[in-house]
């Protein structure tokens, strides 16, 4: 069997890896890939980008199905496209992916469903969209409206920072159409956790929990970035909490696409934040929605997996996901990014990585920001590599990950040094 998995990331490297541990698997095909998974066995980097050439490849190849990795080919329809092919390919449509492509289609839609979200406004004028800061106060959340690469969201502590957020994004034109309309909305406190499951059109299939770090410098300092590390599971989302979860948000959320006439397939991420309290009182509010898997969370995920991930796609191909199941590594997972000097603002690019950690049954390193020139292995992009792990606690995945990231070398390197820290005992309240 051979697949195709779409993308040139960390999340798309660690997808790749656990669908080529199936003893089915032939070769699993990334496009464009990166450096980890040009080198890798079973997988092999395909130079593609153009959605025709792909489905070109796909029937030349006779691909499987295809799983598409990151936001910006689902929408611009890679998905339509395939199936209008009659090609087998694992995503939302265009018109369902804009619960991550628009923040404003996303924030009508939970209002009009009755999703938990925070109080919001869209603005396209940047006198209006300061007035209403002004009148909310701060802290305060400036999100550009379309897809920005992770750089299109500023969690504003003063009212100066707020209204600056709005001029970059309404008023200099450097997010392009992705900042021709900002949403404002309110500050949520709380806990960040993310909620990621698999969907066909009529069932759902919850994956792990886990939980992202988005700031660039430990305890939660400094600018937002993609991601900065992961783990999983993500102790705050209990038992009691995850059925909430599937019946507050999730279902709702699937329930609500279909209503509205786009049934969601694909992968569906809520990103949520949670309030203090007993769980049956803890609010409970989605920030986000991503129609992908969580990067840096797929690469701790996919490290739990135990069981045939094929099997799992296969049954969300053909409508039957209910009949599914994954089985869960009971370890804890945990990932440490380690990012190009200059990120997230102009990370630097070409700079060779002398060493690596080597990959074993427990640790695994994946590719994001790499290529390979003239045989050298060297930086591209701002997040270069997660250092993944799997322990017997947090605290021993803690170690494991940054013994390893000892080991890793590339001038420039930075990383955060507290990736799960909140799920540590001396963090709770």
């Amino acid at each position: 069997m051979k697949l195709l998995v779409i993308g040139a990331g960390g999340r798309e490297h660690a997808l790749a890896w656990r669908l080529a541990q199936s003893p089915r698997i032939q070769t699993v095909y990334v496009a464009p890939g990166n450096g980890g998974t040009g080198g890798a066995s079973q997988l092999q980097n395909v130079d593609l980008r153009d959605t025709a050439d792909l489905i070109e490849f796909a029937r030349r190849e006779k691909i499987a199905f295809t799983v598409v990795g990151p936001e910006a080919p689902l929408a611009t329809g890679i998905v339509d496209a395939f199936r209008t092919a009659g090609l087998r390919i694992f995503g939302p449509t265009r018109e369902a992916a804009q619960l991550e492509s628009s923040k404003d289609y996303a924030k009508a839609f939970m209002q009009r469903h009755g999703i938990p979200t925070a109080a919001y406004e869209t603005f396209t004028d940047p006198a209006a969209a300061k007035a209403y800061i002004l009148g909310r106060g701060a802290p305060i959340v400036v999100k550009a409206d379309g897809l920005a690469a992770g750089k299109g969201v500023v969690v504003a502590t003063t009212l100066d920072e707020a209204t600056t957020a709005v001029d970059h994004m309404l008023g200099d034109g450097s997010l392009g159409a992705a900042g021709a309309r900002v949403v404002v909305e309110d500050f949520l406190e709380g806990e960040e956790a993310s909620f990621i499951v698999m969907c066909d059109g009529h069932h759902v299939l919850a994956l792990a929990t886990s939980q992202d770090h988005k700031r660039l410098r430990d305890g939660d300092q400094g600018p937002n970035t993609g991601g900065m590390g992961a783990y999983s599971p993500a102790p705050i989302v209990t038992p009691a909490l995850h059925n909430r979860i599937m019946r507050e948000v999730i279902l709702p959320t699937t329930q609500g696409m279909a209503r509205d006439g786009i049934p969601y397939t694909g992968f569906l991420y809520a990103g949520l934040m949670i309030g203090p309290g007993a769980d049956a009182s803890r609010s409970l509010r989605v920030l986000e929605y991503n129609c992908r898997l969580g990067d840096p969370e797929a690469q701790p995920i996919m490290m739990r997996i135990k069981n045939d991930l094929t099997a799992v796609f296969e049954h969300a191909l053909s409508g039957t996901l209910d009949q599914a199941s994954i089985d869960w590594d009971r370890r804890t997972a945990l990932g440490v990014v380690l990012a190009a000097r200059g990120y997230p603002e102009a990370p630097s690019r070409g700079t060779p990585i002398t060493r690596l950690a080597p990959d074993t049954e427990a640790r695994m390193t994946f590719h994001a920001g790499t290529e390979r020139r003239d045989g050298t292995l060297v930086t591209s992009g701002g997040r270069v590599l997660c250092v993944t792990v799997l322990a017997d606690s947090i605290r021993r995945a803690q170690q494991a990950a940054y013994d390893a990231v000892s080991e890793t070398v590339f001038e420039g390197r930075q990383f955060r040094g507290d990736i799960g820290w909140r799920a540590l005992p001396a963090a709770k309240p």
